[in-house]
């Protein structure tokens, strides 16, 4: 499909994923979600939801600054890269020769693609990780090495990938160490300044309290209350998981991990970052594939890299497709929000309008009952999906993996006539108003109404 095709259906199903990113939010009781989507140097979708604090009441924006945590490690993994490129660091170097005061430590040997690819055998937290809950505050930079020192290594280096956050904030004070600045004063000139970023940053800024959007603790059951959660300095785990930033900036930021986008490190960077350094076996099922400073997956036949990030009130994620170009971040602001799964719904929808579009099937039938319907047994949405009726759920986690196709058979409008548990094949009917507007359909042999007269009605319709 040609990128003029593909942008064009992308432009045509925007409002759909906005309003079912929506839904999914609402339906899950997520206080506020940001969602952006951009492909190519356009952005299809910037959608700020709900609330940004819930005690206050005040509205989300599209410009609340969201705590990405780690999502920090791309951008270490960057600044690291771009060190390489220039000469003043190798993938190879031996942390004790960069850090003198590791050197006759037992991490003094670790290299830096060790630490990058979590294969370094590094404790995760430090023995004691309570900041994340704030009993105390996150490590400073003497305590990090301290940790490092005396209780850091836990596996032998490339024994098993070992997710750590002392790890990175280790690669923060080499870059400290290599550049001579600041960890923000390094990052604010190798990426903030080059990509025009207003709203990124490395740090808590206090001088920008209001801006951001309040944390909210987690439900144990839907009956619990949400409680507003302080945003705290991350200190010496800045490189880990200090970042902030939002939806629609961290798409301008990983549009530059997409090929033949050289803003920040060039394409031989990328390769190395976005290729699979660790794939995680445990007891025989594969449970993640990790790069260089780099998540990576599979979303259908989407390979995609990119970052999740846990800061407490904050959850977020980001998916970049390097080749094709397109890149979605989901932020919300809870400790049970649900970014990871809106963003993987998100790129299946995309997919599935992609991949009907590519099909070029006959127009859109005209008496297709737009629209979402409920009934006793749930909410369906139907739409317009790159020219071929879909009937999504809009609950679903996974809303490619049960969407039905609505096609016309014998001048009909029917279920899509393959084989299925569901009612294929089968006549959809529609009753309309005087005016034309749709007051019933029945899809899969039960009349659904639209949401707001199903209500009306009661549970029984």
């Amino acid at each position: 499909m040609t990128d003029d095709r593909t942008a064009q259906t992308l432009r045509s199903i925007a409002p759909y994923l906005a309003d079912w990113a929506s839904f999914q939010a609402a339906y899950h009781g997520i206080p506020g979600l940001q969602l952006a989507v951009g492909r190519r140097g356009e952005v299809f979708v910037d959608l700020a939801w709900g609330k940004a604090n819930l005690e206050t009441g005040e509205d989300l924006t599209s410009d609340h600054l969201f705590r990405v945590a780690s999502h920090s490690k791309t951008f270490t993994g960057v600044l690291v890269m771009q060190l390489v490129e220039r000469g003043k660091l190798r993938l190879d170097d031996a942390v004790g020769d960069l850090v003198p005061e590791l050197d006759g430590s037992r991490a003094a040997g670790i290299t830096v693609r060790e630490l990058l690819g979590h294969q370094a055998g590094i404790i995760r937290d430090s023995s004691d990780g309570d900041f994340w809950q704030y009993h105390k505050p996150f490590l400073d930079r003497a305590e990090v090495l301290e940790c490092v020192r005396t209780e850091g290594v836990v596996f032998e280096p490339n024994e098993h990938f070992k997710y750590t956050n002392i790890g990175y904030s280790l690669l923060g004070i080499i870059i400290e160490r290599v550049t001579g600045k600041t960890y923000d004063q390094a990052a604010r000139t190798a990426v903030v300044e080059p990509l025009g970023l207003t709203r990124t940053g490395t740090e808590l800024e206090p001088a920008r309290a209001a801006e951001y959007a309040a944390g909210h603790t987690g439900r144990i059951t839907h009956k619990d209350a949400r409680h507003v959660l302080p945003h705290v300095d991350t200190r010496a785990m800045a490189a880990a998981t200090g970042w902030y930033s939002t939806a629609l900036e961290m798409v301008r930021y990983g549009a530059t991990h997409v090929f033949g986008d050289t803003t920040l490190i060039s394409d031989a960077s990328k390769r190395i970052m976005q290729r699979e350094e660790s794939r995680l076996v445990v007891r025989g099922k594969e449970v993640g594939r990790y790069g260089v400073g780099m998540g990576m997956g599979k979303i259908g036949d989407r390979e995609v890299v990119g970052h999740s990030g846990g800061y407490p009130g904050h959850i977020t994620r980001t998916y970049i497709d390097p080749v094709d170009g397109l890149v979605v971040s989901s932020l919300t602001n809870a400790v049970d929000g649900k970014a990871e799964q809106i963003a993987v719904g998100v790129i299946q929808l995309i997919d599935l309008a992609l991949a009907a579009a590519k099909e070029g099937v006959p127009p859109v039938p005209a008496d297709a009952p737009f629209g979402r319907f409920a009934n006793l047994w749930g909410v369906s949405d139907v739409v317009d999906l790159g020219g071929i009726v879909h009937v999504i759920n809009p609950r679903a986690a996974e809303p490619a993996e049960d969407a039905l196709r609505l096609v016309v058979s014998e001048g009909r409008l029917v279920e899509e006539p393959v084989a299925g548990f569901s009612t294929v094949g089968e006549p959809v009917q529609v009753e309309r108003d005087a005016d034309g507007a749709v007051v019933s359909a029945r899809i899969g042999a039960m009349t659904s109404w639209p949401v707001e007269e199903f209500r009306a009605r009661g549970l029984s319709g």
